[in-house]
């Protein structure tokens, strides 16, 4: 955590969403210079952006680079947690958001604070109404600062009005909203009356009072019987002299005068915009603070919109119970992939425990089972969980832990410097190198890249020493002779097993159930992709028909593979059946 930004002794309360005690996180010196830029020309919103993606967080013992690939972290926040308001989405700044999501805190202070933040504005529709009405007030402003003002009329000093008049407004919004708010949401209201009673804000109210009203006309209009306007005549007018900026007519002429003549030529436009300057540069700081708030609040709306989502598919969310780790296994009841929730099916959940805080669990079953999905549940579960956001479960009792390694898929790479079965020993050996003690180890297929004998040697010595990390390590492998051994004679204490659970017909359901799976039933697959002696031979056939009438037989090219996806459930990936036709 960076230190502290200096507060001065008058100055209004920070209102920081994401800390259990208020910081200034943001970079005050060069978010000044932005907003200054910004009031005198106009900007960019990659200005603001910048800023606000460098911002401090609570510490965190958590290396994004060691999870962020194998979850898809930047979907999760695209596809999953999406900002809607009113039925439009809204592009948050995606730096901080990935940032504030993927680096839990470290003290669970912190996270019992954001989990109240969520939790009563997901309860409260009134308090959300407020919540999403400053956001859109905070979003106007920043476009606000980035309009070019040559493009509107009355050029910059319309531009710069209209600043200050939607600064106005959304600090009357703050102090008037989230009436009765307990949790760290008050300290917006409270920030919004410190700043609302403020000498900045009064010289600010002031100024755009006098620009609305300089003075007041009384007519006497004379109207025609067709109920046209005949002639009109001017009363009286009164200028509005309760307003502290008001001077008097001689007044304004003597200034003028004596200006002159010391050798000064100020028209009013330049004394206008001298004040406009004095009034923004009095408000610089709370301005400056709402754009830290902002970015704090879309943190709490990608949350309630994955709650939205979820429960439009009919599936519960839930706030962790977070507990020390190495205390207990983990917990988790209707465990479900939010990745799949942006797609038309909806995913299928399923129950998952273990009995120890340090637990070695192996995964076997099916390919199209759900293995690999269940581990990316599992460590969006627990990032999700750790960060203070909803869980896509029902219930989730989660070890707080001080990072995650999650190794899901390796791609062959042009560049890569071994074979397939090095470049697995790399990542093995990357795990020890890098992963602290009591973090989550999510491994898939390993030691698949070599002979069963030499795998089965390699598994058993990774095996054997993961407990001497202190963490809870899920793996899945086809190595189904091994995981039997290793279930007869486990070589670690707290070794546990989980098989994809199938149904009547050898199908799986995307459940989990103890035990090791007795077969891969790579048959099933193999028939279901069209991959059997009869049908091969099928095509060796058609192909040398095709050859003795003299006809060209249709390339591969141009033969299109039609996917048929079913269900998606928190462990199952997609399964494809593959119908070929011609086009």
């Amino acid at each position: 955590m960076t230190s502290k930004a200096p507060l001065a002794a008058d100055a209004v309360p920070v209102p920081d969403l994401l800390c259990d005690e208020a910081e200034v996180r943001v970079d005050l010196d060069e978010l000044h210079q932005t907003l200054a830029f910004a009031f005198a020309l106009g900007t960019s919103l990659d200005a603001f952006e910048r800023v606000l993606a460098a911002a401090a967080l609570p510490s965190s013992t958590w290396d994004r680079k060691d999870f962020e690939r194998d979850i898809f972290l930047e979907d999760l926040v695209t596809r999953a947690l999406r900002i809607r308001i009113g039925g439009r989405t809204v592009a948050p700044c995606l730096p901080y958001l990935l940032r504030a999501i993927s680096e839990p805190p470290a003290d669970l202070r912190v996270v019992t604070f954001r989990q109240r933040i969520l939790a009563e504005l997901a309860g409260s529709p009134e308090l959300r109404r407020d919540f999403e009405r400053i956001y859109q007030r905070l979003v106007a402003l920043r476009a606000a600062f980035c309009a070019e003002g040559g493009s509107r009329r009355g050029g910059d000093t319309h531009r710069r009005l209209e600043i200050l008049r939607i600064v106005q407004e959304v600090v009357d919004d703050l102090a008037g909203a989230f009436a009765g708010a307990t949790s760290g949401v008050a300290r917006i209201r409270a920030f919004g009356i410190a700043a609302k009673e403020s000498e900045a804000y009064q010289q600010l109210e002031a100024l755009l009072d006098h620009e609305r009203h300089l003075g007041t006309v009384d007519l006497r209009v004379r109207v025609g019987v067709d109920g046209t306007l005949r002639t009109f005549q001017i009363v009286r007018i009164r200028e509005n002299q309760d307003n502290p900026l008001h001077t008097s007519a001689i007044a304004r002429f003597f200034s003028r005068l004596r200006l002159f003549l010391r050798g000064y030529r100020v028209t009013p436009g330049e004394v206008t915009e001298r004040l406009l300057d004095d009034v923004f540069s009095g408000m610089e700081r709370p301005v400056a603070l709402l754009f830290q708030l902002l970015g704090d609040m879309e943190f709490y709306l990608a949350g309630l919109g994955l709650a939205d989502l979820a429960r439009d598919k009919g599936l519960p969310v839930c706030l962790a119970e977070l507990v020390p780790p190495g205390e207990a296994g983990l917990v988790i009841d209707r465990l479900y992939n939010p990745l799949l929730l942006a797609g038309k099916s909806k995913p299928v959940p399923s129950n998952l425990g273990t009995a120890h805080g340090d637990a070695v669990v192996i995964v076997t079953g099916p390919n199209s089972g759900g293995k690999t999905r269940l581990l990316q549940s599992i460590g969006l579960a627990q990032l999700l969980g750790q960060a203070g956001l909803f869980v896509t479960a029902e219930r989730a009792v989660l070890p707080q832990l001080a990072g995650m390694f999650v190794s899901l898929i390796e791609e062959a790479r042009s560049d890569q410097p071994e074979g397939q079965l090095g470049m697995e020993l790399l990542r093995i050996r990357r795990l020890f190198e890098e992963l602290g003690f009591g973090s989550l180890v999510l491994l898939d297929e390993l030691c698949s890249g070599t002979n069963p004998s030499e795998g089965e040697e390699i598994a058993r010595l990774v095996i054997s020493l993961l407990p001497e990390l202190k963490s809870p390590v899920f793996l899945t492998t086809h190595l189904l002779t091994l995981a039997t051994h290793l279930e007869d004679e486990p070589p670690v204490p707290h070794l546990e097993f989980l098989q994809v659970d199938l149904d009547e017909n050898e199908r799986p359901t995307y459940g989990f159930r103890p035990g090791v799976a007795k077969t891969s039933l790579a048959h099933k697959t193999a028939a279901r992709l069209g991959v059997t002696r009869d049908e091969l031979a099928a095509l060796i056939a058609k192909k040398k028909r095709a050859e003795s009438l003299g006809e060209r037989p249709l390339p591969s090219s141009r033969r299109v593979a039609r996917p048929i996806v079913p269900e998606k459930s928190a462990g199952a990936p997609e399964r494809r059946r593959l119908r070929v036709t011609r086009r």
